[in-house]
């Protein structure tokens, strides 16, 4: 990481203690900023995710890949006495401290508010969990899948009359991952102004979930009427939805009265936008079945790429739909650095998502580092951070305390 001396959390040491999604995708975007990342795993297997798979890459699951570059792997049993102690040495060399356990775990270990405020200098703290600690489920785990349900998310995707539906991704999981990001950064900005205490920031799946609701959940709350499905459609503007056209489907999302007299024109129907129905964005979401089996009616008489072409011209917006490996391939795509080709950690290079946001035009290190090996950094971070030496450590690997995970 020496490399990447000029970066916002350059210099900023996190304790990695999550696992699977939420905690670290949270703090892959950490690294991706800079900061030193060290990952705490259980020696016995490691985060359960080196094994969900296939796909794999060279034995390594293509979902551990793809959220934990940039990352140290210590693998260390911190329930054994001797590891526990290396636990705490470690939190104490830390600036950040980020950790998915269940709620009132580091009261039970010991490490309480009081232990952290006495035996740290202003270190941030955050804890992802699936319910947080208060409410009828405080405390329980949380699932992506699960909160998807009870948020009321999958009650408003699919069609119309279809079954409840999740998203294609874990977006629960992803979203809370990113919350988590933003609350270490402000948390970082406060400790300028906090001398005397640690800074504990928390985020939830299930809090999230709810935060995802957004609009809708303001349509609820502002006309107390239950929400809908509307398939691929929108509940406050129309037209906003997915058409077949005489090969393919054509996503259209039309936002002003503006818009919708060009659209109007170009579709070869300029009347609509004059008929009392249609006129406002208001009327056309009142009369919406009528004005979308209309413009299906008219979409179809062409293809797919020859309206993208007419509404792209006239700064319509529009998008054809395309699969993953079209986005993933997509000019557009390829342009923005969003696929990166990075160090594999068994040798060669493998293909992972970018990180999405660039400072001063630059996307993410210059110079990553692979998602580690199950215990590769073991003995580096604990000469490092403790001046372990040689024969301590390998008495500690014999004794099951740490996996010595190095590529010789």
């Amino acid at each position: 990481m020496s490399e990447n001396k000029n970066y916002p959390l350059t210099g900023v040491k996190v304790l990695d203690l999550t696992r699977v999604l939420a905690g670290p995708l949270c703090t892959q975007y950490l690294g991706d900023l800079g900061a030193e990342i060290i990952k705490i795993e259980n020696p016995q297997g490691g985060d359960d995710t080196r094994a969900w798979g296939p796909p794999f890459s060279q034995d390594v699951s293509a979902y551990f890949l793809g959220v934990n570059r940039n990352k140290k792997s210590l693998a260390l049993d911190f329930k054994s006495k001797e590891g526990f102690e290396i636990l705490t040495k470690l939190i104490k060399k830390s600036d950040v401290v980020i950790d998915n356990f269940k709620p009132g775990f580091w009261d039970k270990v010991g490490l309480t508010n009081e232990w952290f405020n006495k035996n740290t200098k202003k270190i941030v703290r955050n804890s992802i969990s699936g319910y947080g600690d208060v409410g009828p489920q405080g405390g329980l785990p949380g699932y992506d899948f699960l909160l998807q349900a009870e948020s009321g998310l999958m009650k408003i995707t699919g069609e119309k009359d279809g079954n409840p539906m999740k998203l294609g991704v874990a977006i629960v999981d992803i979203v809370t991952g990113m919350n988590a990001v933003i609350s270490v950064l402000a948390a970082l900005l406060l400790k300028r102004k906090v001398t005397d205490q640690s800074i504990l920031t928390e985020v939830n799946l299930y809090n999230t979930g709810i935060f995802l609701l957004a609009n809708v959940a303001s349509n609820n709350l502002i006309s107390g009427k239950e929400a809908k499905k509307y398939g691929n459609g929108h509940p406050n503007i129309v037209p906003y939805n997915l058409f077949k056209t005489k090969n393919g489907d054509i996503a259209i999302s039309v936002g002003n009265d503006n818009q919708f007299k060009i659209f109007s024109n170009l579709i070869g129907f300029p009347n609509w936008a004059k008929n009392n129905r249609f006129k406002t964005n208001e009327n056309r979401v009142i009369n919406r079945i009528e004005l979308e089996d209309l413009i299906q009616n008219a979409l179809s008489t062409n293809d797919a790429n020859y309206w993208y072409q007419v509404f792209l011209n006239e700064r319509i917006p529009c998008a054809i739909v395309r699969s993953v490996s079209e986005a993933l391939c997509h000019e557009q795509t390829l342009k923005n650095d969003m696929v990166k080709d990075i160090p594999h950690p068994k040798g060669g290079t493998f293909k992972t998502l970018n990180t999405p946001i660039t400072i001063n035009k630059q996307r993410g290190l210059t110079n990553p580092l692979s998602p580690p090996l199950l215990g590769e950094h073991s003995y580096e971070i604990l000469k490092e951070n403790l001046k372990i030496s040689e024969i301590n450590f390998l008495n500690l690997c014999n004794d099951g305390v740490i996996k010595d995970g190095r590529v010789h």
